[in-house]
């Protein structure tokens, strides 16, 4: 769990402008001409800030249900408390980064 939090936390800071066309996906299938028109550097912005919130927040959930219940459970809690972001995380970035043709 704390390798996994690490790791999504770490990814907030490898993703940069230099390195986006190869990691960000959708962001390399672009061309030269939406490329231009997409906010990335907002974009990034809003990517790190997601990646470090979600692997605090979710280490969080972890630590404090292990408190109160067994470890199978915080593990269940960990797991759901990393799916329920995502979706949030597709919905506002598809409804504040549009790609402009």
């Amino acid at each position: 769990m704390l390798f996994t939090s690490i790791l999504i936390g770490a990814c907030g800071y490898i993703v940069n402008e230099d390195n986006a066309d190869l990691l960000l996906s959708g962001y390399d299938t672009m061309s030269k001409d939406e490329k231009s028109n997409f906010d990335l550097n907002s974009y990034l912005v809003f990517f790190k800030k997601f990646m470090l919130n979600i692997s605090f927040y979710s280490a969080l959930v972890y630590f404090i249900s292990t408190i109160f219940f067994n470890d199978d459970v915080s593990a269940i809690a960990y797991v759901i408390s990393l799916f329920i972001s995502w979706p949030y995380f597709v919905i506002v970035s598809n409804k504040r980064f549009k790609k402009y043709f």
